[in-house]
C-alpha cells in the first residue's frame, strides 16, 4: 500500500508540534518544509525526528556545510557557519531541511548525529575536510577529500582559489614534492561581442 506525503504545512503542524520550544524558526519555503534549530538541542531533536509519530525522518539522505561569511551584503547576520541535514522518511513519503548554526565562528563545532543516523559518517567527515566544521562525539573525524598534509579548508569563503601549495611529480628525486603556488593569480573577463550579424545572426 502507498503511503502518500501530507503537504509541507500539514507537516509543519506536526513537527512544530514534536519539536515545541527546540523551534528556533519553521517555514515553507517553495514547497519544502525547514526548521532551524540550537546546537545545544540538536541531538535531542535528531532524535524526535526519527522516532516521534508523524515524522519518522528514518533516513539523513545528506548533511552540508554552509559558510555564510559573504551573506552580510544582501542583509543576513549571524553566525558564519551552519550545517544543513535533509531527512527523508521512507514510511510515510516526506522531506525535511534541518539548519543550525554553529555558535562560535573561530572554532565551529556541533554534535555528531552519527549515533542517530550512520548515514552522516561521511557527510560530516567532508564538512570538516571542507569547511573546518568540527563534529563533536564523530568516531573518525579525518579529512575524507584533501590530502592528508592539505593546510586549510577550501570551501570556505576566504580559501584562496589557487589554494596554499602545489604539488607536482620530481623526477630527478623520484617524488612527489609540494611547492608554494606558482599560478599568478588573475581575472578573466570573458570576451563580449557586440558586433551587428556577428556570424550570421541577425
Amino acid at each position: 500500500m502507498t503511503v502518500y506525503a501530507v503537504s509541507p504545512e500539514a507537516l509543519q503542524a506536526v513537527v512544530a508540534a514534536a519539536l515545541g520550544d527546540k523551534v528556533l524558526k519553521i517555514g515553507v519555503a517553495r514547497g519544502e518544509l525547514s526548521v532551524d534549530v540550537d546546537a545545544a538541542v540538536l541531538r535531542q531533536v535528531a532524535l524526535t525526528l526519527r522516532d516521534a509519530p508523524g515524522c519518522q525522518f528514518e533516513q539523513l539522505i545528506d548533511l552540508c556545510g554552509v559558510d555564510y561569511s559573504d551573506y552580510k551584503g544582501v542583509g543576513r547576520d549571524g553566525p558564519r557557519f551552519s550545517v544543513v541535514l535533509h531527512l527523508l522518511s521512507v514510511s510515510l513519503n516526506q522531506r525535511l531541511r534541518v539548519r543550525v548554526a554553529a555558535p562560535d565562528d573561530d572554532l565551529p563545532m556541533l554534535p555528531s548525529v552519527t549515533a542517530i543516523w550512520s548515514s552522516a559518517n561521511w557527510f560530516e567527515r567532508e564538512a570538516f575536510d571542507l569547511f573546518g566544521i568540527v563534529f563533536e562525539g564523530h568516531d573518525d573525524l579525518r579529512r575524507i577529500l584533501t590530502d592528508y598534509g592539505f593546510i586549510g579548508h577550501p570551501f570556505r569563503k576566504d580559501f584562496p582559489l589557487s589554494g596554499h601549495v602545489e604539488m607536482r611529480y620530481d623526477a630527478e628525486n623520484r617524488r612527489v614534492v609540494y611547492q608554494p603556488v606558482t599560478i599568478e593569480p588573475r581575472e578573466i573577463t570573458p570576451r563580449i561581442i557586440r558586433e551587428d550579424n556577428y556570424g550570421g545572426l541577425h
